[in-house]
């Protein structure tokens, strides 16, 4: 009998274990957010620079007269 109690308190300890962790919270979403937003901002100044954009259109012209 103390074998089936054990194995149903664990049975149970497993299964609260598991719903208690069901997701994130408002403040994880809030931080997710706030750091996707700010890795786009880091993205966007690098892409939108002189240089970058400079080598993007100078890869996308030699794409262009590439011959076939």
């Amino acid at each position: 009998m103390g074998n089936r109690l054990l194995k149903a308190l664990r049975a149970r300890v497993r299964r609260t274990a598991v719903r208690a962790d069901g997701g994130m919270s408002t403040a994880e979403y809030a931080m997710g957010t706030l750091a996707a937003c700010g890795f786009a901002a880091v993205l966007y100044k690098i892409v939108t620079s002189d240089v970058v954009s400079g080598r993007l259109q100078a890869l996308i012209g030699r794409a262009l007269d590439a011959p076939f």
